[in-house]
């Protein structure tokens, strides 16, 4: 399955986080790291004061299911020191399912597509450089969404 992760980071040395959270990636068994956009710097929405974000988008390959792929990202994010002690605070690193392939989940802890992509520029400027079509695939997963 075509996946794209959001990925961001604003705490340490911000583009050495990602690169490892890339290589946790790349090492993992079921997944296939196929393209990376360009990282662009941005400042935080919402949340308290904080540093400015490196963000950007991973198109990965893989066999893993949704929940399993949340899974592996959350890890990843453990091992990189993420603390989730304030709603959109600072963190190490930020890995978040944008689109699976063309499905939809609405489940407690996993909605797919991700719900407020569409509004950050951050995500979707990285999102249609390295998928210019993917414009074109997400107004029928909207279609969707927005009839259940």
């Amino acid at each position: 399955m075509k996946v794209f992760i959001g990925v961001g980071s604003n705490l340490d040395n911000r583009k050495e986080n990602i690169q490892k959270a890339i290589e946790y990636l790349k090492s993992d068994p079921h997944v296939v790291v196929q393209q990376l956009s360009t990282f662009i710097e941005t400042d935080s929405e919402g949340g308290p004061p904080q540093p400015k974000y490196l963000n950007g988008v991973i198109q990965i390959e893989t066999g893993l299911s949704p929940r399993e792929l949340l899974s592996v990202l959350q890890s990843i994010e453990c091992r990189l020191g993420r603390v989730r002690a304030v709603r959109n605070g600072p963190r190490t690193i930020d890995l978040d399912i944008l689109l699976y392939g063309n499905i939809v989940v609405e489940e407690p802890g996993l909605q797919i597509p991700h719900p407020r992509m569409w509004k950050r520029t951050f995500v979707m400027k990285p999102l249609l450089e390295i998928a210019p079509y993917a414009e074109m695939e997400i107004k029928p997963l909207l279609k969707k969404i927005n009839s259940q």
